[in-house]
């Protein structure tokens, strides 16, 4: 009889932990239709609203400022509301802006519009990889995560996708449109789960968070357990803020995730997402179709490697990942300029248009495999339970900082320096990456939250945190 309990108890484990990394991992849908869909709609955009280089250059950066400004904001709604709620919050926002976008009747009014989208993928950010890390199992962590950016770039492809098919319409007010339906579908979706038990435990709830974590285990006895470390690591008096100014070690491991998102953004790979028809345009691609359909191979290269890494990040950890991806970005990239440094020079052999085409898929792939989940994923488990939301405000805040500045410098600089040497720049910051990397980045493979907030705190290096 306890035999068929327990099984039926494991059989709801599963059906749980599977509904959170949909529901969750649809917020990162969001984000990814957003990012998709700019780069299609933006030629019609500036044709219809007579846009200058400047003028694009904010109608791309507007939707990075604006999540900034909520993942800042979260940090107390996510505290106060719980992840559960701060998600709602957030599929409700990506709605008002899309339709505000939809029906802008001009470029002041669509550039408030896109900072409310902003607002929305910042809060979500913030929150999905947050909750995601805190009901998943240490065993399965980095895959449920994972599935995070993977649900980001499925979001970038059906946008690219969905651009291509309206392009012959140039209906950008339907192509930015059209993405609010997944919205409504989070809401329903995450309407349905619990909270998260590490942040009922941490309002006092915890017989709520006994609950949650019985049904996400399915073993009473292991979540028991599982919930007594929670308790212990809250035993720490300050949190947040005050927390991050009384003790170094929460200082060190704070300004570690913010430079891990500043080096996800400087790989310059989200310029390739949100340009990417311009940068095809660079290569000889003078058809808006051509370059669409080069923009869908980016986008389902990067729905493809980020599956490939979901299959591996738990087995072969996440420093080997990164160290490998920042290699292929690097050279990919110099490459890419190489490319473009031949069409500047007048040759437009139609091998270099494709090789430009193949470089920025190698270059994507090597992001997909690395940086684009690892970064999220090390970001969500470094950081210690009193002081996470903090933290993960102030890593998050950092990549959308950093994501609003490569989006509104990049035509700048291909003004003022050149393709070829924009392309460069970005890969010769890979190659720092990797060293970074090297010396700084610990690896976190199979350590519970817990374990790795014991290490930090008895002042280890960085490093080593999650030996």
């Amino acid at each position: 009889m306890s035999t068929a309990i327990d099984t039926e108890a494991l059989q709801q484990s599963k059906r749980m932990r599977k509904l959170v990394s949909v529901a969750a991992g649809m917020a990162g849908l969001l984000f990814g239709l957003d990012i998709g869909v700019i780069a299609g709609a933006l030629p019609f955009i500036t044709d219809q609203l007579s846009l200058t280089s400047q003028m694009q250059e904010w109608i791309v950066s507007s939707m990075m400022f604006g999540a900034a400004i909520g993942s800042i904001i979260t940090l107390w709604i996510s505290s106060k509301l719980g992840r559960k709620k701060s998600i709602l919050t957030a599929g409700l926002l990506f709605i008002i802006g899309c339709f505000g976008s939809s029906f802008a009747p001009n470029y002041e009014i669509l550039l408030i519009s896109r900072i409310i989208l902003g607002f929305s993928i910042g809060v979500a950010s913030y929150v999905a990889p947050l909750y995601l890390s805190e009901m998943s199992e240490k065993e399965h962590r980095g895959r449920l995560i994972s599935m995070y950016q993977l649900m980001i770039n499925f979001g970038i492809v059906i946008a690219f996708i969905s651009d291509t098919l309206l392009a012959p319409t140039e209906s950008w007010r339907l192509m930015l449109g059209i993405i609010s339906i997944p919205a409504f579908l989070l809401i329903i979706a995450v309407a349905k789960l619990p909270d998260s038990p590490r942040w009922l435990a941490s309002k006092g709830f915890t017989t709520e968070a006994q609950k949650v974590l019985n049904v996400l285990r399915g073993n009473k006895e292991k979540a028991h357990e599982e919930l007594q470390d929670i308790t212990d690591s809250l035993k720490v008096k300050q949190a947040g803020f005050s927390l991050f100014k009384a003790n170094k070690n929460v200082r060190r491991v704070v300004f570690l995730g913010m430079f891990l998102q500043f080096m996800q953004q400087f790989t310059g790979q989200n310029i390739i997402m949100y340009y990417a028809p311009k940068i095809f345009s660079l290569a000889g691609f003078e058809s808006h179709t051509d370059q669409m359909f080069a923009t869908i191979l980016d986008g389902m290269t990067f729905v493809i490697f980020t599956w490939i890494s979901m299959q591996f990040i738990d087995k072969t950890g996440r420093k080997i990942a990164l160290k490998i991806g920042f290699g292929i970005m690097a050279l990919a990239l110099i490459v890419l300029g190489w490319c473009l440094m031949q069409f500047e020079g007048g040759n437009t052999a139609q091998w270099i248009s494709y090789t430009a085409v193949g470089m920025t898929i190698l270059s994507i792939a090597g992001y997909a495999m690395s940086a684009a989940p690892v970064i999220w994923i090390l970001c969500s488990e470094i950081q210690p339970l009193k002081s996470r939301d903090f933290g993960i405000a102030c890593s998050t805040t950092t990549n959308w900082v950093s994501n609003m500045i490569i989006g509104a410098t990049f035509l700048s600089l291909l003004e003022g320096i050149g393709s070829a040497q924009t392309f460069w720049l970005y890969g010769i910051l890979n190659v720092i990456f990797i060293f970074c990397t090297i010396y700084i980045v610990p690896e976190t493979k199979g350590v519970s939250l817990e374990k790795i907030e014991s290490n930090l705190m008895e002042g280890k290096k960085l490093r080593d945190i999650g030996c």
